[in-house]
């Protein structure tokens, strides 16, 4: 149910009538301004507030004939105004009206995705302190390193949401921008207190400064963003492809009832939905990159970029809205097998605790060198030449036994001593 009822406000910002309707309201606004400047009178801002409308179908047969949205938005809306028309878009240009409308739209989208991210991040910290103290294999190059618990992997995205969150509000209160500047942001037909008061109303901020428009590294702070955000999801739902594959399976993303992994092979169970958040982080990172090339426009302003963020802005919000409720979703359900990652560090047959065979060494005053090559030459052993583990090869070692007692050999292969730190890590991102 809030998967639906999110993605559709999300939809809904997007949409010409939010479009149209934002227009209306700066409009209306810039109006109260000119009224409350005496650049025009009472009744006229009473009249133009009650008969303002606009039609979206008939916007569109204007626009086909002035091939300008705006100036068909303006004429429609007109048409019902009447002779007060004459005071509608005063001293305006169109970027004003529309970068403002942008303004409120990534504003609105904005609040969207840190409510996504609150409700990812009370999941992340939820699944963290359930799995806390569960087991199971590090890896660095894929390969196995040493043991961690799973608990901190869903800490270490915690931690990473939380920044996430940091930039989110930041690129939000970068664009709350309102800009009534005019035509080339000189204020030339509006003094700056019209701008100031719509800036008021709409709970935005007056731009410093703009030429014809709002400056466009604003939008690709947006954009980029949202791209790091995509991009942390696609890393955490890679993860989970990773430890769902069928030589590994400590995690598996929910398979539900009816649902079929293969139209050929009835007894595929494939990270569908993480696959997908992994592809659609992509469409996000090649938007930032647009919104990168949108920053350069022709002296005052072209119109290059106009026909980019058309789509990129309201693709990117309504994708990242996308991407974490499904992630959301998938980490909620996400099947867990603790047997599995126990499996799964015995199965290199203590190889994994060779780093604190090298530390116990070196602490009996061997050289650092020395030490790595006795370990070393031991492990090669158990990868290629047998099939005992690494403790009973080492017991066996005469080199290694100069050194350490079988006691002393038998207690490096103790889980817990990898695992003893969590706490003060959990702490430390305030779990």
């Amino acid at each position: 149910m809030i998967e639906r009822y999110t993605l559709q406000r999300m939809s809904d910002i997007w949409s010409e009538e939010s479009k149209f309707s934002k227009m209306l309201q700066i409009e209306i606004l810039t109006c109260e301004a000119l009224t409350k400047a005496k650049l025009m009178p009472y009744p006229a801002l009473a009249r133009i507030k009650r008969k303002a409308r606009f039609n979206i179908n008939r916007i569109k047969v204007l626009e086909q004939k002035t091939n300008h949205d705006v100036v068909a938005f303006i004429t429609n809306v007109s048409e019902y105004i009447g002779s007060d028309a004459k005071y509608l878009h005063r001293g305006l240009t169109s970027s004003d009206v529309l970068d403002t409308t942008l303004s409120l739209q990534l504003r609105e989208s904005a609040d969207i995705i840190l409510e996504d991210l609150a409700r990812l991040k009370i999941v992340l910290a939820n699944k963290a302190r359930q799995y806390k103290n569960t087991a199971c294999i590090g890896r660095t190059h894929g390969i196995h390193a040493e043991p961690i618990t799973l608990g901190l992997k869903f800490a270490s995205w915690f931690d990473e949401i939380n920044r996430q969150i940091i930039r989110v509000k930041q690129a939000r209160q970068a664009i709350c921008l309102v800009k009534l500047s005019g035509a080339v942001g000189t204020y030339s037909h509006l003094p700056p207190k019209i701008e100031s008061y719509v800036a008021f109303k709409l709970k935005l901020r007056a731009a410093n400064i703009a030429t014809q428009v709002i400056s466009r590294d604003i939008y690709a702070q947006y954009v980029c963003t949202l791209a790091l955000v995509a991009a942390s999801l696609e890393k955490f739902a890679q993860e989970i492809r990773h430890l769902q594959r069928t030589e590994v399976r400590e995690v598996e993303e929910p398979f539900t009832p009816g649902q079929k992994g293969s139209s050929a092979m009835p007894h595929k169970r494939n990270p569908v939905i993480c696959e997908r958040i992994c592809g659609l982080a992509r469409i996000i990172r090649a938007n930032s990159l647009a919104s990168l090339e949108n920053i350069s426009l022709w002296h005052e302003r072209d119109i290059s970029h106009s026909s980019v963020e058309r789509v990129i802005l309201p693709d990117s919000c309504q994708v990242l809205d996308y991407m974490l409720v499904q992630f959301t979703k998938v980490l909620n359900n996400l099947l867990v097998y603790p047997d599995k990652m126990l499996e799964n560090i015995a199965k290199t047959r203590g190889l994994i605790f060779s780093q604190r065979i090298l530390v116990k060494l070196m602490e009996k005053g061997v050289a650092r060198t020395q030490a790595y090559d006795i370990v070393q030459k031991v492990s090669m052993r158990v990868w290629r030449e047998t099939t005992e583990s690494l403790m009973d090869c080492l017991i066996k070692d005469k080199e290694a036994r100069k050194f350490l007692s079988e006691k002393e050999i038998k207690d490096c292969f103790n889980l817990s001593y990898y695992l003893r730190n969590v706490s003060v890590i959990f702490n430390n991102v305030g779990l």
